[in-house]
């Protein structure tokens, strides 16, 4: 039996309908999309502590706002003692060993950044460097450069630590996976990250510092000055990468601060960022096993910040308290969730910033703005290693908590 012209015009109106909500429902979300949520097809979606999350990354950027204090004549000029800049300096700790990552890292950001504000470097080391090390370094930039060693004291393994414990737990720790736990000097370095290095004689007149270690990587030119930035705009702290830790590594870390905090609750800031680090939510284990600490935490090998903020009274005694107990060397406590903790609860979270425009790489993770001023970074790519590294992201928790700075 024939069909009606009018029926079968509306089963074909019916069926291009249905065509063009598939295609709607299967369209990639992008610019001017009312979808927040992460591509249909994206394979990592599933190990994010937050499935909804829409990388910023992926999604046109520029820089952060006004004012801005650019290179105009030679107000940067290295050899203008009446320059525009800040009371600052760029840091690495490295050894003669990492010269040629050190040069790779060194150039990145000359090239993107201090080529055009001729920042001074700060070179310090356990041991001396060598003159290879000292002439090579100082061929990579028209800036001043400085060599020096640290104070013995500021390296060496507190008298209070006993080896044997010290011993007793670097077997347990290896036993649960815990990196690095069975090397003293990493021990050492991340002690001396937390609380000594702002104490070196050759940063005590200082204010800001660029953290730079070896073998990392810039992406993006920076055409503002990041230091005054700073300034301008009233932060403490700058980062790239927000990451979860290994519970394992910090398991007493947040019973030592919430001993700390019970006899110090004056250092609280009132916009504190508690419910970032208090997350049980995201990463339940982590929470359960580091004792009340989600181990969200500002990756610090990239920090742009004010030291005035570790010479605090609230930072120096949080220091001195988390020293005497021996966590740096009897767990494996890193100045990143150390650093995080502090800043979490004695500063206002106003105050720190996520550099979102900085592309930048600390294997395995980036992190990379989609913006015309980026080469050889993919944008909102997060990580080259497993898949499953993407549940190390913090961010959504912290742009939840507290913005993005």
């Amino acid at each position: 039996m024939a069909v009606a012209k009018p029926i079968r015009f509306l089963a074909l109106a019916s069926l291009c309908m249905i065509f063009y909500i598939l295609y709607i429902l299967q369209k990639p979300s992008g610019k001017g999309s009312l979808s927040t949520g992460p591509p249909s097809n994206d394979p990592a979606a599933k190990y994010r502590v937050d499935r909804s999350f829409r990388d910023p990354n992926l999604d046109p950027s520029g820089e952060p706002q006004e004012p801005l204090r650019r290179v105009v004549g030679n107000n940067y000029a290295p050899d203008n003692l009446e320059s525009e800049r800040a009371n600052a300096t760029l840091l690495s700790l490295v050894r003669n060993s990492e010269l040629d990552d050190m040069i790779s890292s060194m150039r990145d950001l000359e090239r993107t950044f201090n080529h055009k504000f001729n920042y001074p470097w700060l070179f310090l080391n356990d041991e001396p460097f060598t003159d290879e090390f000292k002439r090579r370094i100082s061929a990579e930039t028209k800036a001043q450069v400085t060599f020096d060693i640290l104070p013995k004291e500021h390296w060496a393994t507190p008298e209070w630590i006993n080896e044997d414990l010290y011993q007793e737990s670097v077997h347990v720790l290896e036993e649960k996976g815990v990196q690095y736990v069975n090397k003293k000097s990493y021990h050492q370095m991340c002690r001396w990250n937390s609380g000594m290095f702002y104490k070196h004689p050759r940063l005590k007149s200082t204010r800001w510092y660029w953290r730079v270690e070896p073998n990392v990587h810039f992406f993006c030119d920076v055409d503002y000055d990041v230091f005054r930035w700073m300034e301008d705009h009233n932060k403490t702290y700058g980062f790239t990468i927000n990451l979860y830790d290994n519970p394992e590594s910090v398991a007493s870390l947040w019973p030592e601060t919430l001993k700390f905090m019970h006899d110090n609750t004056q250092f609280i800031h009132p916009n504190n960022a508690m419910k970032w680090l208090q997350d049980a939510d995201h990463r339940p284990d982590n929470f359960k096993r580091a004792n009340g600490y989600s181990t969200c935490h500002f990756w610090s090998n990239f920090e742009i910040a004010d030291m005035g903020f570790y010479r605090s009274p609230a930072y120096t005694q949080y220091f001195e308290h988390l020293d005497k107990a021996g966590g740096f060397f009897y767990e494996r406590w890193g100045d990143a969730p150390v650093h995080a903790i502090a800043l979490g609860l004695f500063e206002d979270k106003n105050k720190i910033h996520w550099f979102q425009d900085i592309g930048y790489q600390h294997i395995p993770f980036f992190n990379c703005p989609n913006s015309p001023k980026c080469r050889g970074c993919e944008a909102g790519k997060f990580t080259d290693g497993e898949l499953w590294l993407h549940q190390d992201d913090c961010r959504p928790v912290w742009f939840k908590e507290a913005g993005k700075g």
